[in-house]
């Protein structure tokens, strides 16, 4: 039985600051040096029958999810951009509107980006159940099966069985320990996971039985679509007049043809670090490290090293993350709490709430190397056959250094090579751009000098990647 992948992908992801930033969110991050989370949720889906992915996300990291959907090699698949948040009611119901626009009416299974399932067998499994009823329209969710009575997911009262799962009493709250504590020793609850499993036009039905309003900006949001490159784009203005609500609060307890499937796929959220700890591999000490660490009498302790030597002794119940530009050391029991920081960044206008030192761009990625009152330095890499846009600046200059691979350099009326070892300058104001036509990647140091070096002192004239 067919059915539609919806990946949500919308998310900021600031509780794992600072290896997640706002404009790289975890969603698209590696966290074992593999796939990133988005791409492993694509490929445990493989061997299911499916119809190609809409993804959902939002407009500043469009180019992270075309490319990194290329590179497991998804094909036909649909980009939706969401011009605001409104979380995940909006969200599935552009989905559904786009998948039954052509006359047809899929099932949809609705998945986060953000999620780990280790046990795909197990997963692929409750998948097959929940199709049998969401083929006799009900909207089905996933429960995960607890295992420990965590205060920070929601859970789902299961009720009478249902074919393949259950009927639902009712969704609750995240509850305090004790609470937790009776939901687990009961047997009769599960953990609230966030995906689920329904055809379009049911959800649909459901929606304009309780949140018409929200329905109808949807469809006047989708009436109007502009086609860029993998992207679709819809009217902004329209899907503004959405409230921010969950599909939980907007439909799912409030339907009558709700349903739960219970998952045991060793499933988690990671919404927090010491979730990663929990289900990380560990040493007999219980530590989980990865990449250059030593520890010395240190137990129970998540270490992360991003681009140096981390060195631990004596230490318990800590998370240490390091990265090029940032380093967390935290209670391990209250990482939870890595938001405040976050929203202490964001409220101090510092570059670290939204970014990495390395950002990715359409054409390739640059990383900071040093920055000063009047210049900053790059490394550069520019993929093969890539093209910065045609752009010009009113406050800088920029000298090129190439150090590996030939670039192509228009600079005024005048194109040339530059290759390694050769460097080239670009005055203020000077019309340029910076090809890569080699089959290796470009690398090159660009020293910027001018009284203003941000990154929107840009204007572009022509553009690849429709940035104009």
């Amino acid at each position: 039985m067919s059915f539609l992948p919806v990946i949500l992908a919308g998310g900021v992801g600031s509780r794992l600051w600072p290896s997640s930033r706002q404009l790289r969110p975890k969603q698209f991050l590696s966290l074992d040096g593999g796939p990133t989370m988005l791409q492993r949720t694509l490929e445990r889906l493989d061997g299911l029958e499916k119809q190609p992915p809409i993804v959902i996300c939002n407009e500043a990291h469009r180019f992270l999810v075309a490319e990194q959907l290329r590179q497991v090699g998804s094909e036909n698949h649909r980009i939706l951009l969401e011009p605001v948040g409104r979380n995940t009611a909006p969200a599935i119901a552009l989905a559904a509107i786009a998948a039954t626009q052509g006359g047809d009416d899929p099932l949809l299974l609705v998945l986060a980006a953000d999620h780990l399932i280790q046990d795909v067998e197990q997963f692929h499994a409750s998948i097959e159940q929940a199709l049998s009823l969401a083929e006799l329209d009900y909207l089905v969710t996933f429960g995960v099966v607890p295992t420990y009575p965590e205060t920070g997911y929601g859970y789902i009262h299961q009720g009478s069985p249902l074919r393949a799962g259950f009927g639902v009493r009712r969704f609750v709250e995240k509850p305090d320990a004790a609470t937790a504590n009776a939901y687990i020793e009961s047997g009769e609850y599960l953990w609230n996971s966030g995906m689920f499993l329904f055809r379009a036009s049911r959800y649909l039905q459901e929606l304009k039985r309780f949140h018409p309003d929200m329905l109808h900006a949807c469809h006047q949001a989708m009436s109007h679509l502009e086609r860029d490159l993998d992207f679709t784009r819809m009217d902004g203005e329209a899907f503004a007049r959405c409230p921010e609500i969950s599909v939980d609060y907007a439909v799912m307890e409030n339907t009558q043809h709700a349903a739960v499937v219970p998952l045991s796929a060793r499933w988690s959220d990671l919404g927090s670090w010491s979730s990663l700890w929990d289900i990380s591999d560990k040493c007999e000490s219980g530590n989980s490290c990865h990449g250059d660490v030593i520890q010395e009498d240190t137990r129970n302790t998540l270490i992360r090293a991003e681009s140096r030597l981390v060195a631990a002794i004596g230490l318990d119940d800590l998370v240490i993350i390091e990265t090029k530009d940032a380093v967390l050391v935290a209670d391990r029991h209250k990482t939870q709490d890595v938001r405040k920081i976050v929203e202490r960044l964001k409220s101090d206008g510092r570059s670290e709430f939204e970014n990495h030192r390395e950002v990715y761009r359409p054409w390739g990625r640059y990383e900071s190397i040093d920055t000063g009152p009047r210049y900053q330095v790059k490394h550069i890499t520019v993929n093969p056959g890539a093209r910065l846009s045609l752009q010009m600046h009113h406050h800088r200059a920029e000298h090129w250094v190439v150090v590996s691979g030939t670039a192509e350099v228009t600079n005024g009326h005048e194109t040339y090579l530059v290759s390694e070892n050769q460097s080239t300058y670009i005055p203020i104001g000077q019309i340029h751009t910076l090809k890569n036509p080699g089959p290796i990647p470009l690398e090159l140091i660009e020293v910027q000098s001018g009284g203003y070096l941000g990154e929107d002192d840009i204007v572009r004239f022509e553009d690849d990647y429709g940035r104009v």
